[in-house]
């Protein structure tokens, strides 16, 4: 999450806080009052107000062991977005067929900070371990997603997010030098089209390409999944990318 700067007199530093409540269950299942405080930053007397908040609001609720957890309620801002925002509505159709005529799962992802965050996905028509719900984020330079956009915007931008960003491996086959990144990039802008073997989760292959606005600016990526078990990253690049690129071209027609 990118923090506001110091100076800012129109941010409410209530509401970054009570968001950093809900901020907290990223990646847990559940809480104890305890637990949220240190997680969000919180005093526990802050902690229990807006969890009382929440509670009272439908975000969050007890379960039979007194220990939180987010309500389906919590679920309301994110619906609003994803039924209001343009680029889905115009990306799903193409990314249906896609879908369709690969069998493998299609997503439609967009920047978020430093990371690619999932807005659209059509499963796997065959058996796929790999769970992607509504709402992942995955670092830009760790990803093909990410590598896609980041060859479409301004080189000096790019490098400094690779420079800023990159180190941190998820897989033993992360890429986390820079300057292996960076050559991704040259590539990929070469070629229309990104690629990661296994690098945010075993047994996954991606390609991925650029959907841009009518300024030719990246509004977003596109991507193909694709497990190891059913694909080399070469014979998905060969089968795949023409149709890939194809469909986020055909997206970013579309632009207004």
């Amino acid at each position: 999450m990118t923090k506001p700067d110091v100076q800012d007199r129109m941010f409410v530093d209530a509401i970054d806080r009570g968001l950093n409540v809900l901020r907290a269950f990223r990646g847990h299942e559940s809480l104890s009052l305890t637990e949220i405080s240190r997680i969000s930053g919180l005093t526990m007397g802050a902690a229990q107000r807006y969890v009382h908040t929440f509670e009272v609001l439908g975000y969050l609720v007890k379960d039979e062991g007194k220990r939180l957890r987010l309500a389906p309620g919590a679920l309301e801002i994110g619906s609003i977005y994803l039924t209001s925002d343009p680029l889905i509505e115009r990306a799903n159709p193409h990314l249906a067929a896609l879908n369709h005529s690969s069998k493998e799962s299609v997503n439609l992802s967009r920047r978020v900070g430093d990371d690619m965050v999932f807005l659209a996905r059509f499963t796997s028509h065959e058996s796929s371990f790999i769970h992607m719900p509504i709402g992942t984020r995955i670092p830009m330079a760790a990803s093909a997603t990410g590598r896609a956009f980041l060859a479409r915007i301004d080189p000096a931008e790019a490098e400094e997010i690779v420079h800023r960003t990159a180190g941190r491996a998820f897989t033993s086959r992360t890429l986390t030098d820079p300057g292996e990144i960076l050559d991704r990039l040259a590539e990929t802008r070469e070629r229309g089209f990104s690629s990661s073997s296994e690098e945010f989760y075993l047994g996954d292959l991606n390609i991925a390409a650029a959907v841009t606005g009518v300024d030719g600016h990246p509004v977003g990526c596109i991507n193909i999944s694709g497990p190891t078990s059913r694909w080399s990253l070469q014979t998905l690049e060969d089968r795949w990318a023409p149709s890939l690129i194809h469909t986020a071209r055909a997206i970013s027609s579309l632009a207004v």
